[in-house]
């Protein structure tokens, strides 16, 4: 009886363990990493085929996006998630397929010219269709056995809908053990979801730590949060600017339509009390559409009694939706001032990144961040305070406001876990922390043993293994950096000369003002031969 750290150890994205329980192995969550990847992770120990099934406590990508993957390295067991899961996931799968295709075709356009060899997607929209077949829902607080030795509960840890964290009761030659994974614990006090549940006890717990050295900046109370993003709205559109939220296309950006619908009910934005928002993802249209859908019980009291007057909670004159890329392109030319709500949350990928180019650089705009961003990602760069950045290939100024909205994340803080994994009524025997970064994975556990009297905590790296019998290491491992290419600085320095160049040649235009036309014409036409070699 064994459990084996993969992913999201020392990291906040990828998260992948694997239990081992009387020749059973049982995978919980196959995540992708997103942003920059500071540790090697290590290699599953079995053989795709002889995973028997997974366990899935949320559909975030970095919890979910491996699973296609998976399938195609030719796993076929069944994958055990909550019935909301299962709807998110059957969207949010093949959305992340289709950015595979899409970026594996881009790079071979590109190669195609320089006689590089073509490169196959991570997978397909067909792998992605493929492993919704093995998914099998399950609703909140019903065990079931999930394999030989191993039963399961769901219980709602309220970070997004279907979200859990999950009590493994295993069995192995007369030995029982459980143990708790946390899943993403979700923030209290929250709109729409119901605050996060725990466990009352178990032998060992497994707990996220993203924000596990930080506290939100707390608001009042909802109405105090409503305000704030009012405020934010109001001054923006004032002065003639864009918001540009980038937002996760799921959980986030219903969220935040929950809050916009009250705005607009109570008049709060007096100066544009009609404005436009504009919802610029085709994966947070057909999401929206799930969240409007689902059995209410999901939800918390307050969205209830919303839903029971007979109001949609998430809709309200003015909000727009953009499917196509060529509304997507038309907000950009649009010259009122408006909301805008675009994926990817991190600023890593999709339309949100030609809404920064667009933004950035007014002073009139504001980027409102609104969730964690990771770090190495685009989002942790401008929220930082870059003074410029990169975006398709051109340096974009940072001259817009950017500011963050406080207690919107979908993750508890420090208190929010502590408060979680202290509930339990009996201390478990061993802690472990994971889904952190590195140096706060580390802290948080040091945390839970000085100052939260839990006996043991640790903070695996991937590779570690320990014996759920004994509740000792069998294996310990130390994080080994991913090392950036070694050509990476340099191929950073020629670009830079580039850009130099770049500007000479603008000094260089500068100096013809009043020359001869002569002189005019065979410049640009020297110009106009460079970028007609080197443009796509």
């Amino acid at each position: 009886m064994e459990i084996t750290f993969i992913g999201a150890t020392h990291e906040v994205t990828g998260s992948c363990t694997l239990l081992s329980v009387g020749g059973r192995h049982i995978m919980i969550d196959c995540g992708m990493e997103q942003g920059k990847d500071v540790f090697v992770n290590q290699e599953l120990p079995v053989k795709p085929q002889e995973v028997d099934c997974v366990i899935l406590t949320h559909a975030h990508i970095d919890h979910s996006g491996k699973l296609p993957l998976l399938y195609r390295q030719g796993f076929r067991g069944q994958i055990y998630a909550t019935e909301a899961t299962t709807s998110l996931c059957e969207i949010m799968l093949r959305d992340s397929a289709h950015i595979q295709e899409m970026e594996a075709e881009w790079k071979n356009r590109k190669g195609q010219r320089s006689g590089k060899k073509p490169v196959e997607p991570m997978y397909t929209v067909d792998d992605a269709d493929a492993v919704m077949k093995q998914f099998v829902p399950y609703p909140y607080e019903k065990r079931f056995q999930a394999a030989e030795g191993v039963e399961v509960i769901f219980r709602d840890v309220g970070h997004l809908l279907g979200s859990a964290c999950v009590k493994f009761f295993l069995s192995e030659n007369g030995e029982e053990r459980t143990i708790v994974f946390s899943g993403d614990v979700g923030n209290k006090d929250k709109p729409i979801l119901k605050d996060p549940a725990a466990f009352e006890e178990a032998d060992y717990v497994v707990i996220e730590s993203t924000y596990g050295d930080r506290y939100h900046e707390k608001p009042q109370d909802h109405a105090d949060t409503v305000g704030q993003l009012a405020d934010a709205i109001e001054r923006t559109l004032a002065r003639g600017g864009n918001v540009v939220i980038p937002s996760f296309a799921v959980g986030r950006t219903q969220e935040l339509l929950y809050y916009i619908r009250e705005i607009k009910q109570r008049g709060l934005v007096r100066c544009n009390p009609n404005f436009k928002v504009y919802i610029d993802s085709p994966l947070a249209h057909e999401a929206t559409g799930i969240f409007v859908q689902t059995d209410p019980d999901y939800f918390d009291e307050d969205l209830q009694a919303v839903l029971a007057s007979g109001q949609n909670p998430i809709f309200f004159p003015g909000l727009e939706v953009a499917v196509s890329a060529e509304e997507s392109r038309a907000i950009n030319f649009d010259t009122e001032p408006k909301v805008i709500l675009s994926a990817s949350g991190m600023c890593e990928a999709g339309r949100i990144r030609h809404h920064l180019k667009h933004n950035l650089w007014r002073r009139e705009s504001l980027i409102l961040f609104a969730g964690y961003q990771a770090n190495g990602t685009l989002g942790r760069v401008i929220f930082e305070g870059a003074e410029k950045v990169m975006l398709f290939g051109e340096e974009i100024q940072v001259n817009a406001e950017v500011s963050y909205l406080a207690n919107i994340s979908g993750h508890a803080d420090k208190d929010g876990l502590t408060d979680w994994i202290c509930s339990f009524e009996k201390k478990p025997d061993l802690v472990f922390v994971n889904h952190g970064e590195d140096a706060v994975a580390a802290s948080f556990a040091e945390y839970l043993m000085d100052e939260k009297g839990f006996k043991r905590a640790v903070a695996p790296y991937s590779g570690t293994v320990y014996d759920l019998i004994t509740g000792s290491a069998v294996i310990l491992t130390e994080g080994v950096p991913v090392e950036a290419p070694k050509s990476a600085a340099k191929v950073e320095g020629l670009y830079r000369t580039l850009v130099e160049a770049g500007k000479r040649l603008m000094l260089l235009i500068e100096t013809f003002r009043g020359r001869t036309n002569r002189d005019v014409r065979k410049l640009t036409r020297d110009i106009d031969s460079i970028i007609e070699k080197w443009e796509d």
